[in-house]
This record gives C-alpha cells, sequence and structure tokens, in this order.
C-alpha cells in the first residue's frame, strides 16, 4: 500500500503547499496552512477507461429537450423574491451570516412551512441536538408531522438518511461540522468542507432535492472556506444585519435561477421572524422633518425600488487631515463628491469632518444615489433643510453634471405611492416619458441646479 502523503493546506483560501509557511502566497494571510494527509488515490487507470464508455456522450445543444420544473414557494414572499421566485428542486443554496443573526430560525421557519404544506423535510443539525432543535421549534410553533429532525455530522449517515428518506427540502446547519471518514483533517477544514459540499452537491443534483447549506462567516464577514464553495453552489445568499436591531436583510449575491443583487428584508420577532412588505416606510418612519443633511433617495435592489434616507454631518476639522468617514455606502466616493462640490459649485470643505450615514442599515452601491449624497453634504454645510417632499435622483460626474440612471420608471412610481410631491432627477430620464400626476418630475443637467432647486432658502 503507497504511503499517503502529509500536505499544508491554507484554511482561508484553499492553498496546497508542500511544506510550511508562515505566509500564505495565495492570499497573504499569516499562520493559515494547517497541516492535513492527502486523500487516498482513485481507483486504477484501466478502470476509468474501461467505464468511459458507459459515460454520457455529447449532445448537440439544439437537441436537448428542456422542461420548467415548478419551484416549490414558502409562505414568505420575501424569501421568494431572493430566490427568483421559490425554491428550484435539484438545486444547491448557501446561506451566510453572522453568529446569532437569525440563520437557524429562518431555515427552520422556511422548513415549517413546507412541512405544512405536505413536503417532507428533513433538517439536520450538527451544532445542537435534536431536543434544542425541538425547543427553538416551539417558540416558532412548529407542529408539522413532515419536519424531521436529526443530529448528525458523518456525511455518510447523512447521505443514507437523505436517500431513505427522499425529502423535499434538506438543511445542513452547519457546512462547517460536516466530515468525511476517509479524509483525515478536522471537521470545518478547507478539505472536509470542500470534499462534502462535493458530495452534498451530487445527492441534489442526482436525486432532485433542494439543499440549504449554513456556512459560517470570517471576521471580515466572508463566508469561512475556500472560494470554490461559492462556486459550486447554486445560490448564495447573505443574512445581515445588527443583533441588537429587529431587522434583518437576506441579500442574494449569486442565482443560477434567478436576479442576483435581489433583497428580502425581515423583522425579528420573540415569534421568529415577520417579513416586511413595504420597506420603504420602514425606512422613512423615523425620518426628522426640517433637518439640515437629510435627503431621501428612491435606490434599486434587485428589481425592486427602495426608499431610504441619506443623512451628512459636516463639521470643522480639529485635526490636519479632515475625516472622511460612511456607513452604508462606499467610503471613497465620499472625497469624490466633496471634490466635485468644491470645484463645480464652490464650497469650502477641505477643512470639514464628513460623516455620511445610511438610515436603517442598508448598503448601497450604485450611482443613482450621487446626486443625494451630494445635496445631503451641501445641506449641512450651509445649515439649510432640504424639502421634506423631494426625492433625489441622479449619477454625478467629475466635471459636475448629473447622469441618466436605470429603471427610472418604478423608482418615480415608488415615491408616488408613498406621497412624496417631487422628484428631482437627470434631465436626460424624461425624453419619451410622462411621469404620474400626482407626483412633479424636475429635471436637472448639473449639481448646481440641483442644489438651488433641493435647498430651501
Amino acid at each position: 500500500m503507497a504511503k499517503r502523503k502529509m500536505k499544508y493546506v491554507c484554511q482561508e483560501c484553499g492553498y496546497e503547499s508542500a511544506k510550511w509557511m508562515g505566509k500564505c502566497p495565495g492570499c497573504n494571510n499569516w499562520n493559515t496552512l494547517v497541516e492535513e494527509m492527502e486523500a487516498s488515490p482513485a481507483s486504477s487507470r484501466h478502470t476509468m477507461t474501461r467505464d468511459a464508455k458507459t459515460k454520457h456522450q455529447p449532445e448537440s445543444i439544439t437537441a436537448v429537450e428542456t422542461q420548467k420544473e415548478p419551484r416549490m414557494t414558502t409562505s414568505m414572499e420575501e424569501f421568494n423574491r431572493v430566490l427568483g421566485g421559490g425554491i428550484v428542486p435539484g438545486s444547491l443554496a448557501l446561506i451566510g451570516g453572522d453568529p446569532g443573526i437569525g440563520k437557524s430560525t429562518l431555515l427552520l421557519q422556511i422548513s415549517a412551512q413546507l412541512a405544512d404544506k405536505h413536503l417532507p423535510v428533513l433538517y439536520i443539525s450538527g451544532e445542537e441536538s435534536v431536543r434544542q432543535t425541538k425547543l427553538r421549534a416551539d417558540r416558532l410553533g412548529v407542529t408539522s408531522d413532515l419536519l424531521y429532525v436529526l443530529s448528525e455530522t458523518n456525511l455518510l449517515d447523512i447521505v443514507n438518511q437523505i436517500e431513505q428518506i427522499k425529502p423535499s427540502l434538506v438543511v445542513i446547519d452547519s457546512i462547517q461540522t460536516i466530515y468525511r471518514e476517509e479524509i483525515s483533517s478536522a471537521p470545518g477544514s478547507v478539505s472536509q468542507v470542500r470534499e462534502s459540499t462535493s458530495e452534498l452537491m451530487r445527492v441534489a443534483k442526482s436525486n432532485g432535492i433542494p439543499i440549504f447549506i449554513v456556512g459560517h462567516v470570517t471576521k471580515e464577514g466572508a463566508i469561512a472556506g475556500p472560494r470554490m464553495l461559492e462556486h459550486m453552489v447554486d445560490a448564495v445568499l447573505y443574512f445581515e444585519g445588527e443583533r441588537h436591531h429587529t431587522y434583518r436583510i437576506v441579500r442574494s449575491v449569486k442565482n443560477r435561477f434567478g436576479s442576483t443583487h435581489e433583497m428580502g428584508i425581515f423583522e425579528m420577532k420573540e415569534e421568529g421572524l415577520r417579513e416586511v412588505m413595504n420597506p420603504s416606510e420602514i425606512f422613512l418612519e423615523e425620518r426628522s422633518q426640517g433637518a439640515a443633511g437629510s435627503t431621501v433617495v428612491a435606490s434599486m435592489e434587485g428589481t425592486r425600488p427602495i426608499l431610504v434616507e441619506i443623512q451628512a454631518l459636516i463639521s470643522p476639522t480639529s485635526f490636519g487631515n479632515p475625516r472622511r468617514m460612511a456607513t452604508g455606502i462606499d467610503t471613497n466616493r465620499v472625497p469624490l463628491l466633496m471634490a466635485v462640490l468644491e470645484k463645480r459649485v464652490g464650497l469650502m470643505l477641505q477643512n470639514q469632518d464628513a460623516y455620511i450615514k445610511v438610515a436603517g442599515g442598508v448598503k448601497l452601491d450604485e450611482p443613482a444615489i450621487d446626486l443625494a449624497v451630494a445635496v445631503s453634504i451641501a445641506s449641512s454645510f450651509r445649515n439649510q433643510p432640504t424639502k421634506p417632499e423631494d426625492i433625489v435622483i441622479g449619477e454625478v460626474g467629475l466635471t459636475g453634471e448629473v447622469r441618466r440612471v436605470a429603471r427610472f420608471e418604478q423608482r418615480v412610481q415608488e415615491a408616488a405611492k408613498l406621497g412624496f410631491k417631487r422628484v428631482i432627477c437627470p434631465e436626460k430620464n424624461l425624453e419619451g416619458w410622462r411621469p404620474p400626476e400626482s407626483i412633479e418630475v424636475l429635471g436637472v443637467n448639473t449639481v448646481q441646479e440641483a442644489l438651488e432647486e433641493g435647498l430651501e432658502r
């Protein structure tokens, strides 16, 4: 029998080396290489050659027959939207989030909803016992007989139970606790996570059973384990939010069966998570009237428009270098917009500290919020409040021009639905379109024009 060799594997990126190194060449992290034993070699080469004739043969893509499989829908429309309309049979989805954020609660609620529709569900917990899962189920009011609970970490036993029960949905909580006996490394290592996910993917595709796996996150907020883990699965969902606040956000960053960057908003209650059907009202319900530095913008999250408040606080600096801090938007965008205001509008901001925040804990990353951020900064610097019934939309260029944005009609309709009276937007977005009668749409070409119209005198 051939001697099995040892190797060193980075626990952050999966880089493999024959010798130990203090710094990983793949991700440049220190002290992340851990000694592991290589897996036993596969069967002999002549066996692979013999079985090659029995494999599937290439087909012309025009000859392949397709059929649209019905999706399984839960009672949470927000969760269905994030997945692109429901759960696809045979799909493998990865859900990541901070500890205690509510991942297990969300998946147990979804499992119970499918079980109430007479669909058998297998919930496998590697971190909690069956009694602990039962306590959470009692708190959430789960009473279905078709929800099966299993506390197991051995992958072989898990696969046997899946093939025996043939459930409509499988939940693995979490993938870092699952191990394969033929791999000598500890559960949670790169080799264990990679091989366990690969086996679960095979089970999902061959049996047509959707599987949700929970993944731990690192201190930077990324899903722990090799980056290849996110490439293997069909969908990657991030569960975001502060543990000390009641609102949670499920964000889709990868989805082979739907739109990416979709977002679902939930509220954490004592009896579990409750979906928020109109998040714009939630984000604007505590807005201060007549306060300088506050502007409302219509942002697109996937296919849904959401109205959020952008707040700015500009104050004289006490240090040699003024501070530029931002929460909810890209920090590098703040000094860029302040430079445009200095050069094109004439605001002396070089000796001012700037603090920008998106109220409600939402993260915005589209260029359509540039004009709202610029108006908020100018409003706080001049101490002139914005008009409370205005919505500001637009991308700002380095020459001070306001550029058109995508899906403008949906943003305006959302603003009109919530009772706003005026929209300040790029002039180019008004071509070939008639706004609703209940709202006035004002087109501007430069940041200077937007400040003249948006700030109260």
